[in-house]
């Protein structure tokens, strides 16, 4: 074991030697515990045990006469060189900018650790990972995480088979706030590269999980990861139960009439859920690998609500109150499948062309029933019942190669393919005499069709402190949607260039620079399109709208990063310039307000973003994250001209403690501020979450326990404010407490789980 953290080393080199010759005798490796055992004659002889990073150590053997010789625990000191009274120790992890991207390189002092994954991305500066495992860039959680440039399996959130993955499989992780046209040009948060070594450890590493918590979130999961000579074999298997509340308030006011319908209740999401994901990875050469994984999970949800309606008069009197309930079940199947070849070429081992296919399918059988209890009043009693079956399969097919040309030039190019298709046929029928009538204004089947071919194209120079690429992605995008009962149709197809361009330029080997800019696209998402009512609150109304156009954005960056021992700070501004704003819109009509997505003219936003993370000592790290903007919004509503400047701005601040006996504490505070909307406002969110952990067992097993939303100060909250109408919105998801236990085997900690996370 280590001498210094206890930590048990596997794999170790044990050699028995004659005591007078010090000729080999035999040898073994210790086992996954870091335990060995060796049978020999009883002569006078020693033991010379040797491991990477540490110095050998030798153990005289003492037999005097007895068959059996018991050891003990044997320490092992990590190795230093001395030269010239310099000390060189293990290489540490550093972060370093590369053109449009900053590259974290794990050094020795995580790789030998035994850490997961999870645990190495928590040191890479701006990125944050809380203890249920959240992954977040810049204080924004829409982070996209790749294994070596693609998608995978292992890369998804929704469990955590990323866990299966130890610190010492890692190469480096590459931060991609900026991308250049290499990447599809759907905008995401920012992206996660996880780039693997190739001479990776074998043996076997995993973990077992039991979570529980309150309101419900119980679950049980197993993740276990198998590596020989030519086979990378990984697995999960979980199952669970959760249940998520969330209280709403709303007030719809009718400011011509005075008259107001308000409403407050409870909602839930209940859910079960199991989950499995197989794979592996097969090494056909040194230069030739294959992969194949899958995932298979499914949903049994229950989503009971209950809400209080009460209509007032202009006077403030009660002309009706009445309660609306619903019972709601639904069966969601979920598969994934991953395939991808990658081929290393003899002159250069980045000298590659990988092929990758990915593919995803979705399904969801939801009925529900909808009851109006009237408790005083007029307002009719009656009873509504809605039937969805949806079905939704995307397929993603890449090709890439790349190129370099001499030492200090790069080209890569490529081409991929996204074909999405779903259906969903969707009902609301009015129970009449004891049977549901279909409603023909609010019954139909939307299908949506969406198929995107890019190709691209980059050119790098990178030298020792100086480096540009250049970019170029062209992409075609065939978007079908069709209300098949009425016909409706709403087909596009167009095709836009998105150039790229960064430069990075190191002032000092600890301070560098970089500017880049990059043109995006956000497609609307099929929640966007789906013209269907969620009649849950029939009062407040929220639907899609079909004939929505894509956002395009022009993102213009300029970030200094500056990298001390115990210090790491990335400074930034920004400029996004933003056409045809997708903008939820409110509308009024007999007491109902009607919100839908439409373009809405542009918007220009300049911010500053600040990061950094502290090693404060060797118990306490502090991570902070700020961002301020300010934006101005132009556009055209209903005849009315809007030209407004308004500011936005969040902070998230979080102190991670290490104390005594193996506890470490989370403490993280978050406040998002108020701005001004098109058509009201948005209140500002303060937060607090708490966690604890502490490990037994020398790291192989872990017990956690954590508070989200300590105050229950989580609150959103929403005004639209017109001259004909006033609608109020406000939810609460609640305090959530949770609690866990984990024990790891192999060569890792212990991994921790929690299956099916819902984003």
């Amino acid at each position: 074991m280590d001498a210094t953290s206890q930590e048990l080393i596997p794999y170790a080199s044990i050699a028995l030697k004659q005591g007078q010759t010090d000729s080999l005798i035999k040898g073994t490796t210790t086992d996954f515990d870091g335990a060995f055992e060796m049978q020999s004659i009883p002569m006078e002889a020693y033991l010379e045990i040797s491991f990477m990073g540490y110095e050998s150590k030798r153990v005289n053997l003492s037999f005097d006469g007895n068959r059996n010789l018991a050891l003990g625990d044997i320490t092992m000191n990590s190795a230093s060189l001395e030269l010239d009274g310099v000390v060189i120790q293990a290489e540490r992890s550093s972060t370093e900018f590369k053109l449009d991207k900053r590259v974290f390189n794990v050094g020795k002092d995580l790789s030998n650790t035994g850490a997961s994954a999870m645990e190495v991305l928590n040191n890479v500066p701006s990125v944050n990972v809380n203890i249920e495992g959240q992954v977040s860039l810049r204080g924004n959680s829409g982070v996209q995480i790749l294994i070596n440039g693609k998608p995978s399996v292992l890369a998804s959130q929704e469990g955590n088979a990323l866990g299966t993955i130890t610190a010492d499989m890692i190469e480096r992780i590459e931060v991609i706030t900026n991308p250049s046209a290499k990447y599809e040009a759907e905008g995401t948060a920012g992206i996660l590269n996880i780039v693997l070594k190739k001479e990776e450890k074998k043996g076997v590493n995993g973990s077992v999980s039991l979570n529980t918590g309150w309101p419900h979130n119980h679950s049980i999961g197993l993740s276990l990861n198998r590596r020989t000579e030519k086979f990378n074999l990984f697995s999960q298997l979980g199952a669970g139960y959760r249940s998520l509340p969330r209280y709403r308030e709303s007030i719809n006011r009718n400011n011509l009439t005075g008259s107001e319908v308000r409403s407050e209740g409870v909602e839930y999401r209940n859910e079960q859920f199991y989950n499995l994901v197989l794979g592996t990875d097969y090494y056909i050469n040194k230069r030739n690998i294959l992969t194949l994984s899958g995932s298979a999970a499914l949903e049994l949800e229950d989503q009971p609500s209950n809400y209080d309606f009460e209509r007032t008069d202009s006077l403030g009197e009660v002309i009706s109150d009445w309660n609306r309930s619903e019972v709601t079940e639904a069966v969601n199947p979920k598969f994934q499948f991953e395939l991808q070849y990658k081929s290393e070429f003899k002159d250069d081992e980045d000298h590659a062309l990988l092929f990758s296919a990915l593919g995803n399918f979705f399904g969801k059988d939801q009925s529900s029933d909808f009851i109006n209890v009237s408790e005083s009043g007029t307002y009719p009693e009656s009873e509504q019942i809605t039937r969805t079956n949806f079905q939704e399969a995307k397929y993603t097919f890449n090709a890439d190669y790349t190129k370099p040309i001499g030492e200090k030039f790069m080209v890569e190019t490529g081409a991929q393919y996204v074909l999405q298709g779903v259906s969903n046929d969707f009902e609301v029928a009015n129970v009449q005499n004891g049977e549901p009538i279909a409603d023909p204004n609010l019954t139909n089947v939307f299908d949506y069709n969406q198929n995107v071919l890019g190709t691209y194209i980059t050119g790098a120079y990178e030298g020792d402190t100086f480096g540009i690429k250049l970019g170029l992605r062209v992409e075609n995008t065939d978007l079908r949607t069709l209300l098949v009962n009425t016909g409706e149709r709403n087909n596009m197809n167009f095709t836009n260039l998105f150039p790229s361009a960064h430069i990075s330029y190191k002032l000092t080997p600890r301070t560098s620079m970089q500017a880049g800019y990059s043109r995006r696209i956000y497609r609307p998402r099929l929640w966007d399109l789906n013209p269907f009512f969620n009649i849950r609150n029939d009062f407040n109304i929220r639907a899609g709208n079909p004939n929505l156009l894509p956002e395009f954005s022009d993102s213009y960056e300029l970030q200094a990063i500056h990298a001390r021992d115990k210090l790491s700070m990335n400074v930034g501004l920004f400029y996004l310039y933003t056409t045809d704003v997708i903008e939820r819109i409110s509308t009024f009509s007999n007491g109902v307000t009607t919100t839908l997505p439409v373009n809405l003219g542009i918007k220009h936003s300049y911010g500053l973003e600040y990061n950094a993370k502290w090693d404060i000592n060797k118990w306490s790290v502090l991570n902070v994250d700020v961002n301020a903007s300010q934006f101005n919004r132009v556009a055209n509503l209903e005849g009315r001209d809007i030209d407004f400047t308004a500011q936005q701005w969040s902070t998230k601040w979080t102190l991670r403690l290490k104390l005594k006996k193996g506890f470490d504490t989370e403490i993280t505070g978050r406040y998002e501020s108020g701005f001004e909307t098109v058509q009201g406002r948005v209140s500002p969110q303060p937060s607090a979450d708490l966690g604890f952990r502490k490990k037994l067992f020398k790291g192989k097993a872990i017990i956690s326990a954590s508070v989200r939303d300590v105050f229950a100060s989580r609150i959103r909250e929403s005004f639209a404010e017109q001259a004909t109408f006033y609608a109020y919105d406000r939810s609460l998801r609640g305090r959530f407490i949770t609690a866990g236990f984990s024990y790891g085997f192999g060569k890792g900690e212990a991994m921790e789980y929690n299956v099916g996370r819902r984003r």
